[in-house]
Formats: structure tokens, C-alpha cells, sequence
């Protein structure tokens, strides 16, 4: 059975059960409006622990791919713009202890401002190397448990974002269809309960609209480079 750490559930499976929860809403109206489901009961439950292991890969899958795009809007991966001499995200001698202790780490020399001007894509190039060698040292979530915390937000908030518009056509089409069941009553009982459903897929659309946004996925991203540096 797949094992789920918090980072899994937190910013991979999470995101993808919000996602689908108008549909997770239908399905328990319907499975739960019956007294001979038995064996469609016995399927569902052995078959969840997979079926969520499947729903956080493709949260992350979907993260992954809309990445690179999201950091390009940025101006770049966030812990390479903080450690640029031009960004004001830290004051000047915060930032040249930073590149110090980091250049020391790497065996290489920092960037200077001027280097940095004449040639920035050879300076973004050591600070992503200097980031990778703080990501590389900071993996412990019991000692960086902070860090830890703020990539869990961003993780759940990139995979959301991904997820955002497969998610809002999901929504539409089980309103539809709920639409259709009260007006046709087919091809499920006559009585079935379908008032949360509908209330679900509002409060899931609105939250979707209101607070899945590029802005907080880039807000998650610059606490946790900050967290990092």
C-alpha cells in the first residue's frame, strides 16, 4: 500500500482531492443512497489508497509542467533573484555575508556588481549553484522545519494552481449533469439528494476563483527562497 509523507499529502494529494471534490460529493450521494451497494463499497475501498497515490502523482505532474512558465513570469527561480546584487529583498551587507558564506560552500568566487551587470547570466549561474548547495544541505525537516513548512505551502499552491482550470470544468459538468438529473430524473433514483453536491461546487468554484491565483503561488515561492536563504 503507497505510503504518504506530509509533503505528499499536504501539496500533492490535497491539492488534487479539492480539485475533484464535486465529484467526491456525487459519488457519496449516489453510493450512499443505496442499500444494495455492497460490492460497488468493497471496490471503492480497496481500491482508495491507489486511486489517491494516482490523484497526487498528477497533481505533481501538473505542478511540474506549468513551472518553468511560472518562473520565467517571476524573472526567475526566486532564490537566484534574492541573491542578486540589483534585488532589494536584502539590504547590501546582509547579502554579501550570504554570497561569502555561499561562495566559500561552492568553492567558487562571488559575483561582483559590476561582474554581475557585465555578465548575469554567468552570476546566475553561481547562485543557482548556491542554491542548490543550501537546497542539498537543508533537507532535514526536523532541523529546517520552517523551510519545510513554507515548501509544503508552495508545493500545495503550484499543484492547485495546475490543477485550477481542469478542476473548474470538472465543476461545470457535475452541475450539468446534476441540472439534467432534476429535470429528467435519469438515469439515477428519483429522490436522490443532490442539494450538497451543489453547494460544494459553489464554495469549491469560489475558492478556486478567489484564491488559486498566479499572485499567491508567487507569494509561496518568495517566502519559502527567503526561508531558504
Amino acid at each position: 500500500m503507497p505510503k504518504f509523507d506530509k509533503y505528499t499529502l499536504l501539496a500533492r494529494l490535497l491539492p488534487a482531492v479539492i480539485a475533484v471534490a464535486p465529484a467526491f460529493a456525487l459519488v457519496w450521494v449516489v453510493i450512499t443512497s443505496g442499500t444494495e451497494l455492497k460490492l460497488v463499497h468493497g471496490i471503492a475501498g480497496s481500491a482508495l489508497a491507489a486511486l489517491l497515490w494516482a490523484f497526487a502523482d498528477a497533481a505533481r505532474r501538473r505542478g511540474k509542467a506549468i513551472e518553468p512558465k511560472l518562473i520565467e513570469a517571476m524573472g526567475g527561480l526566486q532564490s537566484i533573484v534574492m541573491l542578486r546584487h540589483r534585488d532589494t529583498t536584502f539590504d547590501a551587507s546582509t547579502k554579501a555575508r550570504m554570497q561569502a558564506f555561499l561562495a566559500g560552500k561552492i568553492s567558487e568566487v562571488a559575483p561582483t556588481p559590476q561582474q554581475e551587470a557585465d555578465n548575469p547570466e554567468a552570476a546566475d549561474a553561481f547562485y543557482k549553484r548556491a542554491g542548490d548547495w543550501l537546497r542539498e544541505n537543508t533537507r532535514s525537516q526536523k532541523k529546517f522545519d520552517i523551510l519545510f513548512n513554507e515548501n509544503v505551502t508552495y508545493g500545495y499552491r503550484r499543484n492547485l494552481y495546475a490543477l485550477k482550470w481542469l478542476a473548474l470544468a470538472l465543476n461545470v459538468l457535475i452541475v450539468a449533469g446534476c441540472v439534467a438529473q432534476y429535470l429528467f430524473r435519469w438515469p439515477l433514483p428519483a429522490d436522490l439528494g443532490l442539494v450538497p453536491v451543489f453547494v460544494i461546487a459553489f464554495l469549491h468554484a469560489s475558492y478556486l476563483l478567489a484564491f488559486s491565483t498566479r499572485a499567491a503561488v508567487f507569494e509561496a515561492a518568495r517566502t519559502y527562497a527567503r526561508q531558504l536563504l
